[in-house]
């Protein structure tokens, strides 16, 4: 296997499939100067096949359109196409198209919630849980044939990846969390392109986002749990069952463009409850368990002070967007602990996460290049 550096020295081709929508445009930003990655190949729809990728784009992103894609051409997502790449990122809302990568023996790392689900698929927030790589060796085994290479992994739903980084950093330091309620308040871009409608969305918010606080109250439960030996010797996800945990969310969609904002409370399991500000403390000095990558943040969170911080306006671009944000921590009446919570969602809540946790594949030598 070839050594990756920072600098100079060979790189891995990847692939993007579904490149040409909301995700796969955040993707290709992110890829066009990665010092590890090169775009080698990308893949949409059969009515964007054959087509160079900036007549295929409806670009939307707010820096132009890479010169190192502008006129490469895009395929239709088979295998075929891609059988070169190292790595494929998925922006699809396909299970069967990822699934057909994998067949071929490819890495998949999908923003996608198809295989979220999946009892042998990691849902990896990058700064949370990088140990559920470990599922992918047993992942690689089920598949007839098995695997040598292919594999499927995940990445967690936007608003639920602001809400796990805080909640393992106040687990790490203070045991159990028993009880969370959260509220968000997100960004129009997480409902993708073209959105919700401006009749529905300006001066307005809306209460509801369909599916968005069932994939919080369990995908939750996932990431923060651990991967344990079944009883037949296999890998498993116990889904925090050892610490039961209780998530009851509430979702709304507010008219902002980037940014989702959340306040939380939580339960301990154990007491007394820590003070709030034991709690901030333990939330700056929060740092994940995997190793130095090229897009991890220099602050996997940071603490406002400020009595009006977070804000998205102000604060979803700090560290390009790769890290969390929270602010007003205080002592909840209710519960024990309360504060808000900002994650971009089109960063670390989307594609972000995706290549971090490629990286961390690269890194743990998962991908073989």
């Amino acid at each position: 296997m070839s050594k990756i550096t920072d600098g100079d020295g060979p790189t891995i081709k990847v692939g993007v499939i579904g490149a040409t929508g909301t995700v796969g445009q955040r993707f290709i930003t992110l890829l066009a100067n990665h010092p590890w990655f090169t775009i080698h190949a990308l893949g949409a729809s059969a009515r964007s096949a054959g087509k160079p990728y900036s007549k295929a784009a409806n670009w939307k992103q707010t820096t132009p359109i890479s010169t190192i894609v502008r006129d490469t051409i895009v395929h239709e997502c088979k295998p075929v196409h891609f059988k070169d790449c190292a790595i494929v990122f998925s922006g699809l809302d396909a299970d069967v198209a990822e699934a057909a990568f994998r067949a071929a023996d490819l890495a998949v790392f999908s923003n996608a919630k198809n295989y979220r689900r999946d009892p042998h698929v990691p849902l990896v927030v990058p700064l949370v849980n990088p140990s559920h790589l470990a599922m992918i060796p047993h992942q690689r085994s089920l598949h007839v044939p098995p695997l040598k290479k292919g594999f499927i992994l995940t990445n967690a739903n936007c608003s639920t990846t602001g809400l796990v980084v805080p909640l393992r950093a106040l687990e790490k330091s203070f045991g159990p969390i028993e009880a969370c309620i959260v509220t968000t308040l997100q960004a129009i871009s997480g409902a993708g392109y073209p959105g919700v409608p401006s009749l529905d969305i300006v001066d307005n918010v809306v209460p509801y986002i369909a599916g968005e606080e069932e994939k919080m109250e369990w995908e939750t439960l996932k990431i923060l749990g651990n991967v344990i030996e079944g009883d037949d010797g296999s890998k498993v996800f116990d889904m925090h069952a050892i610490h039961p945990l209780r998530v009851s969310a509430s979702c709304t969609r507010v008219p902002v463009i980037d940014g989702h904002t959340m306040t939380v409370s939580v339960r301990f399991a154990r007491g007394p409850p820590p003070s709030p500000q034991q709690v901030r403390e333990a939330l700056a000095a929060y740092t994940t368990d995997a190793p130095v990558c090229p897009s991890t943040p220099v602050h996997a969170i940071f603490v406002h002070e400020e009595s009006d911080r977070p804000q998205p306006r102000l604060d979803r671009y700090y560290q390009d967007g790769a890290g969390v944000s929270v602010g007003r921590v205080r002592q909840c009446p209710v519960l024990d602990i309360k504060f808000v919570v900002l994650a971009n969602n089109v960063s670390i809540g989307a594609a972000t996460s995706s290549i971090m946790n490629a990286e961390l594949a690269v890194i743990k030598g998962i991908i073989q290049h």
